[in-house]
């Protein structure tokens, strides 16, 4: 057997801080070989993306590295900055996270491909051009002519991911590190995503390092497994045998806090109840009634019609959940539903109040009973205002009565309800984690004891032991409260775990509307079973035939 494209020995990383060194991973090894795939598991903070950076030394400046990291048999920690050059792209490619950051948004596609290009290849501007293009047909991108001359913005999401691969493998790499590639995107987008990684891997024969915590996708490419827990490697194992029997009781915990489609205890309430005629009398608190809204054009381009003609109903305590590929209008709806985008036909009501054509006025006193969770909670929480301030927030806005005492205990209470402890009243978003985050989010939107909460992709960027309590603590908290909730999400497993019905959206148009069991498991339109085929399963066998499912579907 050849050596390991990439051989990692005993590495250790440290950060200076203020109070001395502090080590961030410990004594990590693993290796991969050419044309592998290697998948590098763990939740946020046990040192997966740290160890990545840390073959490129890719690292901040207060970092420093022990151990040993052998690159093709040659020792990568003691390159000199030259030599580092050299290696990035030419012999290592990275896929970044987030495609929006990593990519210069006043430059055009073009321009950044040729740029790549010209930094590892002698040659004109205009082979350059040729060899960009050919990069995008390479990745399938739709009409790479004219996306070339696009700038980031004008992408989406999957698309702006075929940029980010087309620069990766335009020196021709021989390992690809791909961080998180596809954790923002809809299941079929990442399908899309996966594949083309696979089909240039079998094309170039390179090996993938994949960093991610979706074990779906592991499950879906990966050949081995490196498990991480607090900046350590606490097992390895073969795909197939991980799943089937792992070892260590992290890597157990792990796999039981995945949301699995067809394995969740769904919550269908309202199809539990002895009697049915019960749930005929709760009262409609959003409806939405052949509703239309568009986007208005730009120079003398026409409106865009982002929802066309959608009527769904949302009953008390019931939860929706609303699913669809990106540009379906799941956003969109969720937004209108809080009156933030006004319709442009039929009705939205709530309760009973139609918010889509209400004048300023009147949506204030209708958004007295909404509340909204966003997908983000660390751009949707002020930076500069304590978490006690924020959850009460809407409280101020909604002109309550409360003195300021009243609300600083009513904050504690809040922060308590969504285990946050209350002492923490006094702390920054910078100073929680992401799922602290969104909880403090969760606590904000329950602060004015809402009829409805919108919930807009309140889990997507987490990991799946955190997610798991977070959707606990929503379901929990609904269960008592007994507000109805909107439940936006392209994570089909999630909206099997919490909904009562689901909504299908396909371009901007409700395509199936059902009970959730008889829609995830029981599809009826071609665009239904085509999303399920590409939700990820985090079992390889399962994965295995849902692979040739979602290719027999394609064919």
């Amino acid at each position: 057997m050849s050596a390991p494209v990439l051989e990692i020995n005993g590495l250790s990383v440290e950060f200076r801080t203020n109070h001395g060194w502090k080590a961030v991973t410990s004594d990590v090894s693993l290796d991969i070989n050419h044309g592998e795939t290697v998948a590098l598991v763990g939740e946020s903070g046990s040192g997966k993306s740290v160890t990545a950076m840390s073959v490129l030394n890719l690292l901040p400046k207060n970092a420093r590295r022990t151990g040993s990291v052998k690159f093709q048999g040659q020792e990568v920690l003691a390159a000199s900055e030259p030599q580092l050059r050299k290696l990035r792209g030419q012999g290592i490619s990275m896929i970044f996270q987030e495609p929006m950051t990593a990519l210069n948004p006043v430059y055009t596609v073009e321009s950044q491909l040729c740029e790549a290009i010209l930094s590892h290849h002698k040659i004109s501007k205009q082979e350059a051009a040729k060899l960009a293009l050919k990069l995008l047909q390479q990745v399938h991108m739709p009409n790479p002519e004219k996306k070339l001359k696009h700038y980031p913005h004008q992408l989406s999401g999957g698309q702006r991911q075929r940029v980010m691969i087309a620069m990766a493998i335009s020196s021709e790499p021989q390992l690809l590190i791909a961080d998180e590639p596809t954790t923002a995107l809809d299941v079929t987008v990442q399908a899309e995503i996966l594949d083309l990684l696979l089909e240039l891997q079998q094309k170039m024969g390179m090996a993938i390092l994949l960093i991610t915590h979706d074990m779906g996708v592991v499950a879906d490419v990966a050949n081995r497994v490196f498990v991480m827990s607090s900046g350590n490697v606490v097992e390895q194992a073969k795909t197939e045998q991980l799943f089937a029997a792992p070892q260590a009781q992290y890597t157990r915990d792990l796999l039981d806090a995945v949301p699995f489609l067809g394995r969740a205890s769904t919550r269908t309430r309202f199809a539990q109840e002895p009697d049915q005629n019960r749930s005929q009398e709760k009262s409609n608190v959003l409806e939405f009634k052949n509703t239309v809204i568009e986007y208005p054009g730009h120079r003398r381009q026409p409106a865009f019609r982002a929802v066309d003609d959608v009527s769904f109903t949302l009953k008390q305590g019931e939860i929706l959940g609303l699913v669809g590929e990106s540009g379906s209008g799941k956003t969109t709806i969720g937004r209108a539903a809080i009156g933030l985008i006004p319709s442009s036909g039929g009705s939205i009501l709530v309760n009973g109040a139609d918010i889509g054509s209400a004048d300023a006025k009147r949506k204030r006193e209708i958004r007295k009973n909404v509340s909204i969770v966003f997908q983000d909670p660390a751009s949707s929480l002020n930076p500069r205002v304590t978490i006690g301030r924020s959850v009460t927030d809407p409280l101020r806005w909604t002109g309550t009565k409360l003195t300021n005492k009243q609300l600083d205990q009513k904050a504690r209470d809040l922060l308590e309800s969504v285990r946050i402890p209350s002492d923490w009243a006094s702390r920054y978003p910078h100073e929680l984690s992401g799922g602290q985050r969104q909880r403090v989010g969760i606590a904000r939107a329950i602060a004015i004891d809402p009829l409805l909460m919108v919930a807009d992709e309140p889990t997507s960027a987490l990991d799946v032991s955190v997610q798991a309590s977070v959707l606990q603590l929503l379901l929990e908290l609904q269960s008592t409260m007994g507000f109805s909730c909107l439940f936006i999400s392209h994570d089909l497993s999630v909206v099997e775990q919490l909904s009562n019905r689901v909504a299908v959206l396909n371009q901007g148009t409700v395509v199936e509307i059902g009970q959730t069991q008889d829609i995830l498991h029981n599809p009826q339109q071609a665009y239904t079973q085509r999303l399920l085929a590409a939700a990820p399963v985090p079992d390889p066998v399962v994965q295995r035939q849902k692979r040739l499912q979602r290719m027999s579907l394609a064919g």
